[in-house]
């Protein structure tokens, strides 16, 4: 049963910097597979933040172009999400899962707050 975790996330002040990690357990062929971030603000459905491609192909929503990072270790099955200039529309829970989504794969997630 694959198992993805979330964890990086907390309360930091508008401006500042997080970094998520989402490690997979139990997932045979990791490297092979598209990997993506996703978010979940209060009210609102499930977004795409970031993908990356077994190449390391990445691709950003217009959102968070240029202040967030994708990126990957294959060694340690673990995707990463950089977050940099962090806004407070960016409050929400982040998720990670493959692109597109397994609906089984789905993790609790990490909660992201940014405010003053």
């Amino acid at each position: 049963q694959v198992q993805l975790v979330e964890s990086g996330g907390g309360f930091v002040q508008p401006g500042k910097s997080l970094r998520l990690s989402c490690a997979a357990s139990s997932f045979r062929a990791f490297n092979i597979w598209p990997m993506a971030w996703y978010r979940q603000a209060p009210g609102k459905q499930r977004e795409l933040v970031a993908t990356i491609s077994s190449d390391y192909t990445t691709v950003y929503a217009d959102s968070v172009k240029g202040r967030f990072t994708i990126s990957r270790d294959n060694t340690k099955n673990t995707v990463y999400l950089q977050m940099n200039s962090l806004k407070p529309e960016d409050t929400a829970v982040y998720y990670c899962n493959t692109k597109p989504p397994a609906n089984n794969y789905w993790g609790q997630g990490t909660q992201v707050t940014v405010a003053s």
